[in-house]
């Protein structure tokens, strides 16, 4: 990739992101009350990704061979608990993390 060619990619990137964050403000106004829709997608939106994040992470784990899946199915685990301890994004994210690195080298 030429170096005009990697500035307009990054040119592009942060178009799209700020094209993406600031788009819904301009779409709503504070005036106006959000469409049912887009209220529901907000609901609903999120335990979707997290469901697809979960099918993508233990696509590749053989129940058959190595470790079973006791790391990923411990991390997992782990994981629920600190979410539903303290209801902590980055606190559940990071220490199921923390857990599943700690466990694979570990088991």
């Amino acid at each position: 990739m030429t170096f005009s060619q990697q500035c307009m990619t990054i040119a592009l990137c942060a178009l799209g992101t700020m094209l993406t964050r600031f788009l819904p403000f301009l779409i709503f106004s504070e005036k106006q009350e959000t469409p049912v829709f887009v209220q529901y997608l907000g609901k609903a939106l999120p335990a979707a990704i997290f469901g697809m994040f979960l099918v993508y992470c233990l696509k590749n784990v053989s129940v058959f061979t190595g470790s079973h899946g006791v790391p990923e199915i411990m991390a997992i685990a782990i994981t629920v608990f600190l979410h539903l301890r303290w209801k902590r994004m980055l606190v559940s994210i990071g220490g199921g993390t923390i857990a599943y690195m700690l466990l694979i080298q570990f088991l």
